[in-house]
């Protein structure tokens, strides 16, 4: 039975350095939701419904601090590649699914992954070649195996030797691999391990006594475990223009901010 801890108005001031965004991208009935309900509820959807570019939000208490992870589960039919370019630009981390038994979803990851490390490398100002990006290729509906169409040799040639990318052959719906999928991701992108499901301990987010949001936030929270996350409920997609703003903020490089004492003795030298 999950524990009340968390604030029902979600007042956690998480440092900007412990936010992130992940980005699932792959053709339309691959399994992309799936594998995002995995993560948020450790369920499976039976039917399928076609996403409209839905994001989810998780907050996690790890060793003492607080952690935001978003989720973009765009549509895979981009009416706007605009739009896409916009969501990989402002991702910190990918997941590039497509389904074992569809060879067209495979070719399109193939456009995506080179898509990803263009507009990525641009942003950094940074060579195709030299530019590493956490990225996991996911085959999934392992369970439909007798009907695959995609080959090992060209799974080989997409991930290709010696780059930072992951490739894992999953199955959403038996949930075959999916925690050791997350797991990889979380380490590329130097996350804690412990935002993978299964590794924190899963909590609601509401309450209706003051005493739960004490414990939380104070040393008791550490009696049950040092890992504690929660799905946010009615999270809003950021607008174009929010967007826009972030990644300008992304953009600008970082001023190197000196000790007092180096400053002070720079004002000095400017006075002779």
């Amino acid at each position: 039975m999950a524990k009340y801890i968390f604030p029902k108005e979600l007042d956690l001031s998480v440092s900007p350095k412990h936010r992130c965004r992940l980005l699932l991208l792959g053709s339309p009935n691959v399994g992309k939701t799936c594998i995002v309900h995995r993560f948020l509820c450790r369920g499976f959807l039976e039917d399928y419904n076609p996403t409209t570019d839905d994001i989810h939000r998780m907050y996690y208490r790890i060793r003492g601090k607080f952690h935001q992870l978003d989720i973009l589960d765009p549509s895979g039919h981009q009416a706007f590649p605009a739009t896409q370019r916009l969501a990989i630009l402002n991702s910190d981390m990918f997941i590039l699914v497509f389904s074992l038994d569809n060879h067209d979803s495979f070719e399109e990851v193939q456009r995506l992954k080179h898509q990803i490390i263009v507009t990525k490398s641009c942003l950094k100002n940074k060579s195709k070649e030299s530019f590493e990006v956490p990225l996991v290729i996911c085959g999934n509906k392992v369970d439909r195996d007798f009907c695959r169409t995609v080959q090992s040799h060209e799974i080989e040639q997409l991930v290709g030797v010696g780059n930072n990318y992951s490739y894992f052959e999953v199955s959403a719906k038996n949930n075959v691999r999916l925690q050791e999928m997350f797991q990889a991701l979380f380490t590329m992108a130097k996350l804690p391990i412990e935002m993978s499901p299964g590794l924190h301990f899963k909590v609601s987010i509401y309450y209706r006594e003051i005493e739960h949001k004490k414990l939380f936030m104070g040393k008791k929270a550490m009696m049950d475990g040092d890992a504690y996350g929660t799905v946010a409920p009615f999270t809003r997609r950021p607008s174009v223009n929010s967007e826009l703003i972030y990644i300008r903020e992304k953009a600008k490089p970082q001023k190197r901010i000196l000790p007092l004492r180096f400053r002070w003795w720079q004002f000095l030298l400017r006075q002779r």
